[in-house]
Order: C-alpha cells, then sequence, then structure tokens
C-alpha cells in the first residue's frame, strides 16, 4: 500500500526542486526566497542596445535561479511556471510604477487609469517551440498575468510577435553579433497593432542577457504603429474572446491559438491587402512601450549607476 501510493504521488508531485534538487518539491522555500526574495531592480545590458526599453528584473541570472529557468525551460518542468510568473509579476509592477511615476508628477496620467496593461512575450522561435514543447516566456507571461490581477492590477497577454525569419543560435554570440543576428527578425502579426492600442505594453521574457531580444520586440512593436507615441491613458477596443484575437485572457488559449495560427493566416491573406497592412488600416491607434520586465539578468546588469 505504501509503495502504490509513493507511485501515485510520483505521478502528481515533480521529483526534485527546479532550483536545487531537493526530492518532492516544486520549488522548495529557499529557492523560492532566492526567486522572490530580493527587491526588484532596475538593469542594464554593457553595452546597452540601441530602443532598449527600461527593463526590470527580480533576480540574478546565476545559480538557483538560473538552475529553476532552464528547469523551466529546457527540462519541461512546467509546474515551475507558477512562481517564475509570480516574480515577473513583481518585475513588471515596479516597471509600471518606476516608468508612470514622473508621468503621475507631470499630470500626465489619469489618476487609476483603466486600461490594462499589455504584456507582450518575447517569442521562441518555432523550432524551438516544438523541440521543448511549449513557449517559456508566453507560458510564464500567462502565469503574470494572472498574478498580477489578483493583486489588482488589470493585466492581459497580448501574444502578438512573431518571427519573420529564422535567427541563429544565440547561446555562442556576443552582444554585437547578437544584435546583428536579431536585427528584424521580429514583426507583429496582422491585427496585433490595433490590439496593442488597448493598453500600455510591457514586453516580458524569462532571462536577459545582452538585451538584444528585447530591444527587437520593442523596435517590431513600434513600428507596428509607424512609430508614433501614445500618451498615456490612451484605449482602443480589444476584440473577445471569439474574435481572431491575439490577446488572451488565460492559459488556457495558449494551445489553442498556436494551433489556430496557419488557419488564421490563410483567412487573413484571403483578406483585400489594405486590411492586413500593419503600418495603414491595421493600426486602432498608437502604441505605448512603457518599459520591459523579466524574471532574471545577468548579474553585471544590475550595476547600472557605472560610467
Amino acid at each position: 500500500m505504501r509503495r502504490w501510493w509513493q507511485d501515485l504521488t510520483d505521478l502528481v508531485l515533480p521529483g526534485e526542486c527546479g532550483g536545487c534538487g531537493v526530492p518532492r518539491t516544486v520549488l522548495c522555500a529557499r529557492c523560492r526566497a532566492v526567486l522572490g526574495g530580493s527587491a526588484v531592480r532596475r538593469v542594464r545590458p554593457v553595452p546597452e542596445p540601441p530602443g532598449l526599453p527600461a527593463v526590470h528584473a527580480a533576480a540574478r541570472y546565476a545559480d538557483e535561479v538560473r538552475a529553476t529557468l532552464l528547469a523551466h525551460k529546457e527540462r519541461g518542468a512546467l509546474a515551475l511556471a507558477g512562481p517564475l510568473g509570480a516574480a515577473l509579476a513583481e518585475a513588471v509592477r515596479a516597471g509600471v510604477r518606476d516608468t508612470r511615476a514622473p508621468a503621475r508628477a507631470g499630470g500626465a496620467l489619469p489618476p487609476g487609469g483603466r486600461a490594462p496593461v499589455l504584456l507582450v512575450p518575447v517569442p521562441s522561435g518555432r523550432r524551438a517551440v516544438r523541440a521543448r514543447g511549449h513557449d517559456p516566456a508566453r507560458r510564464i507571461a500567462f502565469a503574470a498575468a494572472g498574478e498580477l490581477r489578483r493583486r489588482g492590477l488589470p493585466a492581459r497577454v497580448a501574444g502578438v510577435l512573431r518571427q519573420r525569419r529564422a535567427v541563429a543560435d544565440q547561446s555562442g554570440l556576443n552582444s554585437r553579433q547578437r544584435l546583428d543576428n536579431l536585427a528584424g527578425a521580429l514583426a507583429v502579426a496582422p491585427g496585433g497593432a490595433r490590439l496593442l492600442s488597448g493598453g500600455p505594453v510591457v514586453l516580458v521574457d524569462d532571462v536577459m542577457t545582452t538585451g538584444a531580444s528585447l530591444a527587437e520586440a520593442a523596435r517590431a512593436v513600434r513600428a507596428a504603429s509607424g512609430g508614433r507615441r501614445a500618451a498615456f491613458g490612451m484605449t482602443g477596443p480589444i476584440p473577445n474572446a471569439s474574435c481572431t484575437s491575439a490577446v488572451y485572457a488565460g492559459e488556457t488559449w495558449e494551445s489553442r491559438e498556436e494551433q489556430n495560427v496557419g488557419s488564421r493566416r490563410e483567412r487573413m491573406g484571403r483578406r483585400p491587402a489594405r486590411q492586413v497592412n500593419a503600418g495603414a488600416d491595421d493600426v486602432g491607434g498608437v502604441v505605448e512601450v512603457l518599459c520591459a520586465a523579466v524574471v532574471a539578468a545577468t548579474p553585471d546588469s544590475f550595476e547600472i549607476n557605472r560610467n
């Protein structure tokens, strides 16, 4: 009987902590403290890529945090999306607070703005998604959006970015090579610019190393609205779940959206060209890139007060 109960527990609980390997826990108390116990900080890579928005990180990408992120990304420990999403939510909250504070002081923001914060995850390549079986940044973004809503900050996931061409594996590239590798690699999907005009955009990812991915994501989002900037508080329509929308209310939309990408593009392809032009009729309003947030960043990027 005891052996049967142990086998059943093994099916329900993970074999070990994603951070340190302690058995029978998703993430032990000590690793949770390392992941979410430090104050969120503004981070800045050196050299800083052009166009990179202000980035906030919840933890340093080292030791237990690095192991946790790799367990989620590469080893399919999907239960880790919860604590990772909670850490990302803290980084989003800090970024929104710090970025909006000067505007509030100048009176540019209405009190208690009602537009939801739109979390835009940096997408993984299709080949990586197939190999891993999931898109790590997207999954963590959904968990973060849920945590933000529970804490009173309206938030949605807008998975509108797509890779428009193949890119090389970034692991062996330096900062300059990563910028060249990603230049022009991302674009907003048809219909995405209209969705992004529904609230301030926060770009999100699991890890920031050189900042090249976030800088390219910011360029693609800004390009979708013709480079125009929004005043804080501007809103636009967000289609409901029955539409072919790239904004999702919960984790259950992730797999459905991925399955429908091809059919939606085919439907878009049969429409008149003027309806799919992201630089013209597709824009339902201007897009505001508020900031960026990540679960972790390299330790040296936390030292932003250097000459």
